[in-house]
This record gives C-alpha cells, structure tokens and sequence, in this order.
C-alpha cells in the first residue's frame, strides 16, 4: 500500500492535481457576510475577490483538530502510512491542529506510520512540496524518504509575491499597520517573500511592469536550476497578469513544467485581490 500524502487547502493546488496524484485536502474554513464556506470545496476564490472588492472583510478559520483525528484516522485503521504537508506554522493555527490529532492517535497507536511536516510555506510554495511528495508516493518510496525529501523541498522553497493593497494583510495581522500605509502610497508595489514562515517585505517598486521585471529576476538570482524544476505562479483572479510572468520565464528558460493556478479563497481572503506569486527551489532539485 502506498504512502498517502494529506495537505490543506492553503496549498492552493488545482483539482486536477489533486487527483492525479490522489492527494488528500482538508479545508480551512473562511467566514464571508456571516456564512461559512470550505476553502475549495464550497466557495470559489472569484466569490471571495468580487466581495473583498465590495468592500467585504471575509475571515479564515484553521482546519480544526477533530477533522484531522478524522482523516489520519481513516488511514491508520488501514496501516497505510501518511504524510500531512502542513500550511506554515507560523501564518495560521492548521498545523497545530494536525499536530495535536497526530498525538491522540499515537497515543493509542504507537506504531502508526504518521508523520506531519511543517513547510513554512503557503500557498503554492506549499502546493508544490505536496506534489512533490505525491510523486515520490506513487512511484512507491518508501515513507521516511518522503518526509526527508518534503523537509528539503520546503527548506528551500521560495515565495517572491506582490500584493495590490498591503491593507488587506494588515487587517489579518500579516503584516505591519506601517507597512501597509507606506505600501499604499503613491502606487508603491510591495515585494514581498517568506522567511521561516513568515510574510516580510522584500522590496517596494512603483509600476506593475517592473514589479514582474523584478519578481524575474530575483528568481534568475536565486533559482539554482530553473531548467530542471516545475515552478509555480498563483493569482487572486488575475490570470492576465501571472500568464506574462509565465511568458517570460519561458522566453529564456525551460522548467519542467510551470503550472499556474487560482489563489485559494482562504489564502485570498488575506492577500486580497491582484496579488500574484511566484514559486521555484533556490538549491539543487531532488
């Protein structure tokens, strides 16, 4: 029986990818004009952007412990051994969650084959390490070489993203009230990435134009092997914008695949819309 890799829907994958490598996804839970949706499964993200720009202030909710204890538990039962590829500690309480539900059922299954890795990634910075570890399970690895490798994926994963408006990630507490005053004037583009988990400001340029200029070439400084890796781009329903940035990757490179995909509505419940992101490994590929 072959590992079975979980994620969350902070992940951001498409559909698509969640069948063909038959991964699992438990849902964050986002709050909008007093109704709860699940991320990916009973809200679309242009619900989410449409609102947010009708001055809508949507909130998310981790994925709670008692729905992990009910996935995990799905597969202990069966002895298949499974992988949970967490939504950074540090940007929501969700790997918490899957911690604590790992513990109950260890507890009364001590020799369970369950293991939890926490990227400090998000969106489709988390997406691609789960994939990559879907691969790994469906070509048969074994469980402890998944995990080492997911762990590696994550270490070196990238986040270079740009928001339209830091207001909306400083309402959620992501960033600085500061910053995002400072973000919003005079057509200020905040460069933003992820370190150690956690959403800093990189850069600020003026111009969308140049701000996709400089995403690409941070990623030709730190990329090691663009070539020989799949990199990602997600956007909060602007597929216009993340299609040029994907254009100009493959005018000078060729990535083994490059996929690109919707900001989920819990993920673009913070980010709010226009943000656009961009993935790729900063060291060798597995």
């Amino acid at each position: 029986m072959h590992v079975k890799i979980v994620t969350d829907s902070a992940c951001d994958l498409p559909k698509s990818i969640y069948k063909d490598y038959d991964i699992d996804m438990a849902p964050l839970l986002v709050h909008l004009n007093n109704q709860d949706y699940y991320d990916g499964k009973t809200i679309e993200p242009k619900t989410v952007y449409d609102a947010m720009k009708e001055g809508a202030a949507p909130k998310t909710s981790q994925v709670s412990p008692e729905a992990f204890l009910d996935i995990f538990t799905s597969y202990v039962e069966q002895d298949q051994p499974c992988v949970y590829i967490g939504f950074s500690s540090e940007l929501s309480g969700t790997f918490q969650s899957a911690t604590i539900a790992r513990q109950q059922i260890l507890d009364d299954h001590p020799d369970a084959k369950l293991y939890v890795v926490d990227t400090k990634c998000a969106s489709l910075g988390q997406g691609l390490v789960a994939m990559r570890a879907a691969q790994l399970a469906k070509e048969g690895a074994e469980v402890e070489k998944i995990v080492e490798t997911a762990e590696y994926h994550a270490k070196h994963m990238e986040h270079i993203f740009t928001v339209d408006d830091l207001e909306y990630l400083q309402r959620g507490g992501r960033v600085s009230k500061a910053a995002a005053f400072f973000g919003g004037l005079l057509q200020i583009k905040p460069l933003l990435h992820v370190e150690d988990g956690k959403l800093i400001p990189l850069e600020k340029i003026r111009g969308t134009k140049k701000v996709l200029k400089r995403m690409f070439e941070l990623m030709e400084l730190r990329a090691h092997d663009i070539n020989n890796q799949t990199v990602a781009i997600s956007h909060a329903d602007d597929l216009q914008t993340a299609e040029k940035l994907a254009a100009m990757i493959n005018d000078k490179y060729e990535p083994k695949e490059i996929i690109v995909s919707n900001i989920g509505a819990a993920i673009g419940a913070h980010a709010g819309p226009c943000t656009i992101s961009l993935f790729f490994l900063n060291n060798t590929h597995v």
